[in-house]
């Protein structure tokens, strides 16, 4: 396979890169970076090459005029040169895409070969990978990194939004970081493209340990205590990364200010004075809180440094620092996951991936980013922390574990395959629906689950349709992960929502279900009804179009339906895991989508065996011709479908295999109804 990356805003140069030599040299370069360094690793990648825009400024340095930059084994980095030859910052390019994007189709005309997929990055790149693809047939995955939809001063009607959203509609394939990205971001551009997201966990590429002594010597000038701990932030000099607030927690909090020093490495200056508006703005705001508060020799703000200061800077805050990201927003959070790896305990903005990091992990806080009082409370909680060393270690081990480039490279190009080549789905006649849940029942052991796939691989006859509460891009994270194959039908959301597998690898929603189902859905309205309950939201990605969902136990979910009833609303309350409440259209549900596929294929329920473990599965096992429990089954359904499902003595796969062993292995139609 051969991949071809487009990413043509800021300083774009093998490693070392200068993180903040310009306001757009930021975290989508070593994104792109990382990412393509581990592709270029895998023994099925033949080549990789990222494409950016060249260009000839003495201060950047001359690395930016280079045609062909060599990066490692099977990787370099190729340079569009229009007549137009100056450094262009995000904004500016806009005007030069067109002629980008013309040097960028005279560049694949001359190549000599094509790249199986183009991978684009921010909607500039798609705009080219868009133009490619009218040209050449060349499919494309979308990243966004950044939307703007999620600044507070976005225009809505702005061409940039229009953009995105063309991006977003147009692509094969989107790849992001979060899954706040994934679930509310992009849902608020275009709720259908949610059957073309991925997720996949970005690498970290974290430099090797450097001890803190350099971090010391570069602090040292600025601070009259160095003996107190840090306060660690890192980050691009520009307003959305709000880090004033961190000026304002230790201004508005002598307790803070007492304990710990405040270390800001934002970006690379010259002067106060030099450099584009919006870096000026956010270095001269920073110097005027710190005089403001009188803080001078509690911050230190260097005017520049290398990777090797900022991984000593993580060796000193893991002595007994904490890191502080208290951004507007933050599409995923790069840093955090730097400092968590480097053992640093970390207080991050509630808005956007760092919601997903913080809970992975397992350690660390969400602030609001409008609230300096609670950052400085946050901060001063982790501090303070009698546990943070064995608590910073565990985080420290699952953040390393968890994101990899390695593993991301493998995902990504698994993605790539599904999309390279269009399938038209041949159609089949088909005598019987498999319906399975995912979590727990066909994951749990990777033995089991790699079986279960080969089964389904070889049933001609049955169509298998995964029905599950999780939303669609976490149900395909999921499967990817456990290398199960993509079913035909996904049920997502628990059940209300369709999705089949249509085209170049992505999963389009039904809409005549979606239409079916939205016939008496108030959705505002039972929602203002819940709110008086006093019942506590589940995150808002877990929110869908026809989903409410909620914490609570088996009491207040029939307190949820009773109320509904008493005040005409119709909807249906379901409840499953102990203390998770969702509520749907009256008609929808795994059953309803079940029945309404089986329909589709002239089948009835009788015709239909569905596998489950828990009490969101309740519905469809009991409506289905045929139900398996394998034994790790909850919520009590066992005695629920007692006589009526095969119980398994098997758990996860292991157990819906022995099900279907016994009903396939009946020779009469009967069996498959009464197993």
């Amino acid at each position: 396979m051969r991949i071809l990356h487009i990413a043509l805003g800021g300083c774009l140069k093998a490693p070392p890169v200068d993180y903040g030599l310009t306001e757009d040299t930021g975290g989508h370069i070593a994104y792109v970076l990382g990412a393509a360094m581990a592709q270029a690793k895998l023994d099925q990648v033949t080549g990789v090459d990222i494409v950016t825009r060249g260009f000839a400024d003495l201060e950047l340095g001359p690395a930016y005029g280079k045609t062909i930059e060599e990066v490692c084994p099977k990787l370099r980095i190729l340079r569009l040169r229009t007549t137009n030859d100056i450094y262009l910052d995000k904004d500016a390019l806009n005007a030069e895409i067109p002629a980008i994007t013309e040097a960028f189709c005279q560049m694949l005309d001359g190549l000599g070969y094509r790249p199986d997929v183009i991978h684009a990055h921010f909607s500039d790149a798609a705009a080219i990978a868009r133009a490619a693809f009218e040209k050449f047939a060349i499919p494309w995955i979308y990243t966004p990194h950044s939307l703007a939809l999620e600044k507070a001063d976005c225009d809505p009607a702005s061409q940039r939004v229009s953009d995105e959203l063309a991006a977003i509609r147009t692509a094969h394939g989107i790849i992001v970081s979060s899954r706040d990205e994934a679930e509310r971001q992009l849902m608020a551009y275009d709720p259908d493209a949610a059957g073309r997201i991925h997720r996949i966990s970005p690498g970290v590429a974290l430099t090797p340990p450097q001890g803190p002594d350099k971090g010391r010597r570069l602090i040292a000038p600025f601070l009259r205590d160095l003996h107190k701990p840090i306060v660690l932030a890192v980050a691009r000099p520009v307003k959305k990364k709000n880090l004033a607030a961190l000026v304002r927690a230790f201004g508005e909090s002598p307790t803070l200010r007492d304990t710990a020093n405040l270390v800001v490495l934002a970006g690379l200056r010259k002067s106060l004075c030099d450099g584009p508006d919006e870096q000026v703005a956010v270095h001269q705001d920073l110097m005027g809180l710190i005089d403001q508060y009188d803080l001078w020799g509690s911050v230190a703000l260097p005017k520049r440094h290398t990777a090797a200061d900022v991984r000593s800077l993580y060796d000193l805050a893991a002595i007994d620092g904490v890191f502080g990201n208290p951004a507007w927003h933050e599409p995923f959070g790069l840093t955090v996951v730097e400092a968590a790896q480097a053992g640093v305990p970390v207080v991050a903005t509630r808005n956007g991936g760092p919601s997903s990091i913080i809970g992975d992990i397992g350690y660390g806080a969400l602030v609001d980013p409008r609230n300096p009082a609670d950052l400085a409370q946050r901060l001063l909680d982790l501090l303070n922390d009698p546990e943070r060393e064995q608590r910073c270690a565990d985080a420290g081990a699952k953040a390393c574990q968890l994101y990899q480039w390695k593993q991301w490279a493998s995902e990504s190009v698994c993605v790539y395959r599904d999309i390279s080549t269009r399938r038209a789905k041949a159609h089949r006649k088909v005598s019987r629906v498999l319906a399975c849940d995912v979590d727990g029942t066909l994951t749990g052991d990777r033995r089991s689950a790699a079986a279960f796939g080969k089964w389904s691989s070889r049933r001609e006859d049955t169509c298998v349709l995964v029905a599950t509460g999780r939303s669609i891009s976490e149900a395909r994270r999921v499967i990817a992960a456990w290398d199960l194959p993509c079913p035909d039908i996904l049920v997502t959301s628990v059940g209300s929502e369709i999705w089949r597998c249509d085209g170049w690898g992505d999963y389009r929603l039904c809409r005549s279900y979606a239409d079916r189902i939205s016939k008496g859905w108030h959705q505002e309205d039972i929602a203002k009804v819940i709110a008086g309950l006093g019942l506590t939201s589940q995150p808002m990605h877990d929110q869908r179009r026809w989903k409410l969902s909620y914490f609570g136990s088996v009491a207040d979910s029939r307190r949820v339906s009773q109320t509904l009833t008493h005040q005409g609303l119709a909807a249906r309350v379901v409840h499953s895991h102990g203390n998770l409440i969702d509520v749907l259209p009256s008609n929808a549900g795994k059953a309803a989508a079940i029945t309404f596929e089986a329909e589709r294929l002239g089948l009835t329920l009788a015709d239909c065996i569905a596998a489950g473990d828990s009490g969101n599965d309740l519905d469809m096992l009991s409506a289905c011709g045929a139900a398996i429990l394998p034994a790790n089954a909850r919520d009590g359904i066992a005695d629920l479908l007692r006589g009526k499902a095969f119980q398994s003595r098997h758990r996860y796969a292991a157990g819906v295999l022995d099900g279907l062993a016994a009903i396939y292995g009946a020779t009469e139609r009967s069996a498959v109804r009464h197993a």
